[in-house]
């Protein structure tokens, strides 16, 4: 095969195999057919991963790689998890795919862990981040048009500068970033926006018509940004007193990532709603959910929402086994201390190039000035020494390796990064 020919994949296929045919595309292969056939929706590293195991990573030419990116907080298990391949397993010997037109013991015991380990009353399962958020704005609209009194098709939600809440058209419609929804047009309607971390800017910001507020407590994507002290509860306060629903999106930052279940726990925060995903999958497969208040998700009526693969019996015993690891592992625990020490080993990094090392737990964002060139300069350097992360916003790498990473893994990390950074 040459480079930039995929005429006779599939005979190929049928006459090596899958795995032989994986694995015999050469490191200029891999990249060349990628760019020919994948439509350019992303502009990765040009880092082929062929095995994981644990935090660590390894590519076609053998070479080994702390995964500091982490599957943007999807890995938080690692890579490969036992526990988790092991339930996928049994499951796959039993069933793995219904549809919601029966019932499954599966789903029934694993939404009642998801809502016990997340304090809420009721939950509904979905596949993607995106699909969790888009669930929660349906919801919050018809709350609103059904509870709240809000005339039909007035609804509106608020949410914040530099949010990021998935890719589809409604969620990019409120993104602030241009390339997000430029193109996309015509968008849609019913979303304000404030600055992040300013509560006094929400409580303007409401109206009669007001259905929810809809942030993420820390920014991921945006940057790893954290709002200041008191906001999450503040939050709170507003949406009470004035009767709107509060959403935490945890799809990135829940289930342990910043040293606690969910990031809006480091404060008097309790959400109406939460998006769920990434790290319920378990590195292994797309799980997510919705869960919240029981007279918020109990507006939706048979037919009003819906998912082919939403809650299938595959999806549900990942989800249990990956909960089951948190609770056993007490990866918040983990996160809290092993993050103090990732912040505290690049915090010598900051001054003329480095403006700042921020994030909770084992989410960690590096910050440079803008007269000191963008955060990807800086990625090959990194993967000469081993490390393997991403930036994000121009200026800020991330870093979010598995909660599973070793202290000693960790350690070695943070000379290798200071090293790179230098």
């Amino acid at each position: 095969m040459t480079p930039t020919t995929k005429t006779g994949m599939l005979d190929r296929l049928l006459k090596d195999g899958i795995p032989a045919t994986v694995e015999a595309l050469s490191h200029e292969e891999t990249l060349a057919l990628t760019d020919e056939v994948c439509a350019h929706n992303y502009h990765p590293i040009p880092v082929v991963i062929t095995r994981g195991e644990g935090a660590e990573v390894w590519d076609k030419e053998g070479n080994r790689y702390y995964d500091m990116v982490g599957c943007y907080s999807a890995l938080a298990h690692g890579h490969r998890n036992y526990a988790v391949m092991k339930a996928a397993l049994e499951q796959m010997q039993r069933v793995t795919l219904t549809s919601r037109a029966v019932y499954t013991a599966e789903m029934a015991v694993f939404l009642a862990a998801l809502c016990e380990f997340c304090d809420a009353e009721m939950a509904l399962p979905m596949n993607s981040g995106t699909e969790a958020v888009e669930t929660a704005i349906k919801l919050a609209r018809k709350w609103a048009h059904t509870v709240k009194g809000v005339p039909r098709g007035k609804a509106e939600i608020i949410a914040a500068e530099g949010n990021f809440h998935g890719r589809s058209i409604a969620i990019v419609s409120f993104s602030t970033e241009d390339q997000y929804h430029e193109g996309f047009e015509p968008l849609t309607p019913g979303f304000s926006i404030v600055p992040f971390g300013d509560a006094p800017a929400i409580e303007r910001a409401i109206t009669p018509n007001t259905a929810a507020v809809l942030l993420e407590p820390i920014q991921a994507e945006g940057g790893i940004i954290v709002p200041p002290p008191g906001y999450l509860a503040e939050v709170r306060r507003i949406c009470t007193e004035r009767n709107v629903l509060l959403i935490w999106d945890e799809v990135q930052t829940g289930f342990s990532r910043t040293g606690r279940r969910f990031a809006w726990q480091w404060e008097d925060a309790k959400p109406d709603m939460m998006a769920l995903g990434k790290a319920l999958g378990g590195g292994l497969y797309p799980v997510s959910a919705v869960v919240g208040r029981r007279d918020v998700l109990g507006v939706f009526q048979p037919g009003d929402h819906g998912s082919t693969f939403g809650g299938n019996p595959l999806a549900c015993a990942v989800g249990l086994a990956a909960l089951m690891e948190m609770l056993r592992h007490r990866l918040d625990e983990r996160a809290e201390e092993l993050g103090a020490v990732l912040r505290e080993g690049l915090q010598p990094l900051v001054g003329d190039q480095v403006k700042e090392v921020r994030g909770k737990g084992l989410l960690v964002g590096v910050e440079f000035h803008a007269s000191a060139g963008t955060a990807r300069d800086r990625i090959p350097k990194l993967l000469d020494r081993g490390i393997l992360t991403k930036d994000t916003h121009q200026q800020t790498l991330r870093f979010a390796p598995p909660l599973t990473i070793s202290r000693e893994q960790l350690d070695d990390a943070i000379r290798r990064i200071r090293e790179a950074l230098a």
